[in-house]
């Protein structure tokens, strides 16, 4: 989505109406040493709003002050928040180093240590070639160390780094391979596999008095667009409101309207302690965001969190042109609608008796969407029931190929053959049936292949 010249701020809003909503809604955890905004800088000299001009002996090492972009984006985000209780906020560079500072609040904010996240195939499902070639089904939330810690979508994120940070442990998501099911398997089935798994945790390995949160995405990412049933993330939710634990959500890839809500999470109902945020927050420009409780953040020491590029102020005042586009464009409309078709064209698609034995799954919400393909070798091809024996080989990366040669780019996810379609969210309809019917035609070329 292109990013257009957005509005500046209304006289309306007042720098002292700023710096109050600064003191309310930006973390305790984020250390300044003046309640000024800065309004521009020029040679060693910074101006703040009120006049006043200092000379700049700090350089912007550290965050000295709360530009104006900054809080314009917490006005914009405040009225969007799945539950009122989010209300403080805290933006950073990227969606690693927002799950590394999630991690800080979760264990801050309970004396706890301990982090549940969800996990990879089960390794009696996976040879040691397999384990070695860094297949990919589980969460994902980055690659920096506590974030890696918490990833378990490919071994290529450790592999060479152990020892991981310690106290990390995982549990199954509600996905059908994760536990060696059919796809036809219901969801009240696999909610009950994956949250007996979560008790037994809590019983065999991570006490809930030393359990700090349960990190999780709504809808599985980089492990195959998988949405989470709602019944899961509110059987989450009473575990963590029964022991105390905290729930951080991760909505870096699935938030911001590309499931056809703001935020993912709020399909299911369920109230994060901790949301995680970034790639469509800015349009491309580096900014992630942290949003919790004050009740959670007003302990945390200023200066416990920060960086040098936290919050930038190019990167926050093209956050809040994005939140502007969202509203005129009427953004979350068209993600909609175009979710529509796009789910109708794979529909008739999977109807093709060519093309039916092989797809396995059509899933996902909004214009996060995927066809997962059948395999003759994926991963625990032995113990997986749709391991389809006489299914043409590498048939993502296939279709992906071919595609390109007909003009349009597309990717894969997971350790299975999965294409993913993440579409910019005002797309045309004319321009959805073209990526749709170019997808089609490469399939059914790669199919006709073998």
């Amino acid at each position: 989505m292109s990013t257009p010249n957005g509005p500046t701020r209304g006289v309306s809003t007042s720098a002292e109406t700023l710096i109050a909503l600064g003191n309310k809604h930006v973390t305790n955890g984020l250390g300044r040493l003046t309640e000024g905004i800065l309004s521009r800088g020029q040679g060693s000299y910074v101006e703040y709003e009120d006049g006043k001009k200092l000379l700049d002996f700090s350089s912007g090492i550290g965050v000295t002050s709360l530009g104006m972009p900054y809080l314009e984006l917490v006005e914009r985000l405040l009225p969007v928040m799945p539950d009122a209780s989010l209300d403080s906020f805290f933006f950073w560079n990227s969606g690693s180093e927002a799950v590394e500072a999630a991690i800080k609040i979760a264990r801050a904010s309970t004396g706890r240590q301990h982090i549940i996240a969800m996990q990879g195939p089960p390794a009696e499902q996976c040879s040691s070639e397999e384990v070695n070639n860094t297949f990919e089904i589980g969460a994902f939330h980055g690659r920096t160390y506590g974030a890696m810690s918490v990833t378990s979508s490919k071994t290529i994120y450790s592999e060479g780094f152990f020892p991981i940070m310690p106290g990390t442990f995982t549990i199954p998501y509600p996905y059908w391979h994760q536990h060696g099911l059919p796809p036809s398997t219901p969801a009240s089935t696999l909610v009950a596999q994956s949250l007996y798994q979560l008790e037994l945790v809590l019983a065999q390995k991570s006490a809930p008095r030393d359990t700090a949160a349960i990190v999780v995405e709504p809808l599985l990412g980089e492990g195959g667009y998988v949405q989470a049933p709602p019944e899961f993330l509110q059987g989450l939710r009473a575990v963590c409101d029964k022991h105390g634990i905290l729930l951080i959500v991760d909505e870096v890839q699935s938030g911001f309207a590309r499931t056809g809500k703001y935020f993912n999470i709020e399909y299911s109902g369920v109230r994060p302690d901790i949301m995680v945020i970034a790639k469509g927050l800015a349009n491309g420009f580096p900014l992630s965001g942290v949003i919790s409780r004050r009740e959670l953040t007003d302990n945390l020491k200023p200066g416990s969190l920060g960086g040098t590029y936290a919050g930038n102020a190019v990167s926050c005042a093209a956050a809040v042109a994005v939140a502007d586009a969202f509203q005129e464009e009427n953004i979350i409309a068209n993600v909609n609608a175009r979710s529509l078709e796009l789910f109708a064209a794979l529909k008739e698609l999977r109807a093709d008796p060519a093309v039916a034995p092989y797809i396995l799954d059509v899933r996902g919400s909004g214009l996060m969407v995927a066809v997962e393909f059948t395999s003759p070798a994926g991963p625990g091809a032995g113990f997986d029931p749709v391991t389809k024996a006489d299914s043409p080989k590498s048939l993502s990366s296939r279709i992906i190929k071919e595609c390109a040669e007909r003009g349009l780019l597309i990717l894969n996810t997971s350790a299975y053959e999965v294409v993913r379609f993440i579409p910019p969210l005002n797309i045309n309809q004319e321009d959805l049936k073209k990526g749709a019917d170019i997808f089609a035609e490469a399939v059914k070329h790669v199919l006709k292949q073998g």
